[in-house]
């Protein structure tokens, strides 16, 4: 069964950090493009950061993240990372990660393969 699986949502304070975990069975995330979006309150879905094939990494639509997120695979356990610093409340939503054929594009249509999403909410 081909399936993602995000993992690592939940809450945390303003300045903090937090690891998303998205794990692949059914086939191999080398294989493809790899992004991470997100969707918070009131917004539609935009892209966060994706990783390539041969493991470039490129920020995708959400200019305030630059600087405060990266993207890491690791071929042994199939699974992806995204790593968050410096969180503010505005990163607060659902984070999804999916999967492409294509290159690292910002599009969410241009992505087959989605997870169910985790939550993460930045608060005090």
């Amino acid at each position: 069964q081909v399936q993602l699986v995000e993992s690592g949502g939940g809450l945390v304070q303003p300045g903090g950090s937090l690891t998303l975990s998205c794990a692949a069975s059914g086939f191999s995330l080398g294989d493809y493009v790899i992004g991470w979006f997100r969707q918070t309150p009131g917004k539609e879905r935009e892209g966060v950061i994706c990783i390539s094939k041969d493991g470039g990494t490129r920020y995708l639509y959400a200019e305030s993240v630059k600087g405060r997120v990266t993207i890491s695979r690791y071929d042994f356990n199939n699974t992806v990372y995204l790593q968050m610093k410096s969180l503010k409340r505005e990163d607060t939503g659902v984070y999804y990660c999916a999967a492409s054929g294509f290159g690292c594009r910002s599009a969410p249509t241009s992505y087959i393969q989605w997870g169910q999403g985790t939550q993460v909410t930045v608060s005090s």
